[in-house]
C-alpha cells in the first residue's frame, strides 16, 4: 500500500513539474497569462499570511507582480525546485493553474474504451450503466466491461469473468472499487492532491453492508488528511440505485410494485419487466416511477 501511494505521488509530481515547464515555454512563445503581468498591492493580511514576504523586504502598499506572487509565495509552488519557480517568477507561465483530477468515468467510457478512471480503480470489471435513450420511458441498462478485462480476454483468456470458475477466473491483482477500503481511497487522493493546484475529485465506494461505525469517521479522516473534498457512494436502492450498478447488487435487491388492483408483486432488480409496451429492468422502472421521471426522458 505504501508503495502505491509513493508511486501515485511521484506520478502526480512529474505531471505537475512537466506541466509548469511547458507553461513557461508557452509563455516564452505566446506570452504569459495576463494575471502573471498584473501588479498587486501588498496588504497587511498578505504579510501576516506570508511572513517570508516581510523577510524579502515587502511592506504594505508595495507593488508585486503576479508571477512573483505565485512563484515565490504560493504554498503549492514552494514545493517545486528553485530552478523552476525562479523561471516562473521571471517569465511567468501561460496559465495560472495547471493540474485538476476529475472523475473521468463518463469521458473515459465515451472516448477511450473505459481505459482510465483518473485516480479511481475500476468501478467493477463487469457492470451495468444506466443511460438515457431518446424515446424510452425509463433508463436503459447497458453492460460495460473494464478496459483491463477486455485486454485480458484479448491477450490471455477470452472466457475470463470476474466471478468465473477456476479455469476462467481473473488473477487476484484485478481489483475494483469495492476491494479498496474507504480509508485507502482517501489516502490515494491525499497522495495525488499534494501536486494538484486546482480541483480534485474521487469517490470512496462503500459496500452496502458497511457498518456505520466503520463509516462515520471517513470524513474526519479525510479532513485530517487535508483533502479538498470527500465523496462517498453506497448502493442504496431505497434512495437511488445510481448510474453504475453491479449485477450482484441488483440480484440481491427486491423491488415491490403495487398494481392498480392492490396486488403487490416482488421482483429482483436485475429481472426484466414488461410494462406500458416496453421492457424495463425492475430497478430502472422502480426508480422512474418513484422519482417521477417515467416517460419524461
Amino acid at each position: 500500500a505504501e508503495d502505491s501511494l509513493a508511486f501515485t505521488e511521484r506520478v502526480a509530481r512529474e505531471m505537475a513539474e512537466v506541466g509548469w515547464e511547458t507553461g513557461i515555454e508557452l509563455a516564452e512563445e505566446k506570452g504569459p497569462a495576463p494575471i502573471m503581468l498584473d501588479k498587486f498591492t501588498v496588504t497587511a493580511q498578505m504579510l501576516t499570511r506570508r511572513p517570508e514576504m516581510v523577510n524579502d523586504g515587502y511592506r504594505v502598499g508595495d507593488q508585486v507582480r503576479g508571477s512573483i506572487l505565485i512563484a515565490r509565495y504560493s504554498r503549492y509552488m514552494q514545493q517545486f525546485p528553485d530552478s523552476l519557480t525562479d523561471r516562473i517568477a521571471d517569465k511567468g507561465a501561460r496559465y495560472s493553474h495547471h493540474t485538476s483530477i476529475a472523475p473521468t468515468g463518463t469521458i473515459s467510457l465515451s472516448l477511450a474504451n473505459n481505459a482510465s478512471n483518473g485516480i479511481e480503480p475500476s468501478f467493477a470489471h463487469l457492470y451495468s450503466r444506466n443511460v438515457i435513450r431518446e424515446g424510452r420511458k425509463t433508463k436503459e441498462r447497458v453492460d460495460v466491461l473494464s478496459f483491463e478485462l477486455l485486454e485480458y480476454r484479448k491477450l490471455i483468456n477470452p472466457s475470463a469473468e470476474p466471478d468465473g470458475d477456476a479455469d476462467n477466473s481473473l488473477p487476484d491483482y484485478f481489483l475494483s472499487a469495492d476491494d479498496i477500503t474507504p480509508k485507502q481511497h482517501v489516502d490515494v487522493q491525499a497522495a495525488a492532491q499534494k501536486w494538484v493546484d486546482s480541483s480534485i475529485s474521487k469517490t470512496a465506494n462503500v459496500p452496502t453492508d458497511f457498518s456505520f461505525e466503520d463509516f462515520k469517521d471517513i470524513y474526519m479522516y479525510a479532513y485530517d488528511k487535508g483533502l479538498k473534498g470527500c465523496t462517498t457512494f453506497r448502493f442504496n436502492p431505497e434512495a437511488f440505485q445510481g448510474v453504475l450498478v453491479k449485477e450482484e447488487d441488483l440480484e440481491n435487491t427486491t423491488y415491490r410494485f403495487t398494481l392498480d388492483n392492490g396486488e403487490i408483486i416482488e421482483v429482483k432488480g436485475n429481472e426484466e419487466v414488461e410494462y406500458d409496451g416496453e421492457t424495463h429492468t425492475a430497478a430502472n422502472l422502480f426508480d422512474a416511477l418513484k422519482e417521477g421521471y417515467y416517460g419524461k426522458l
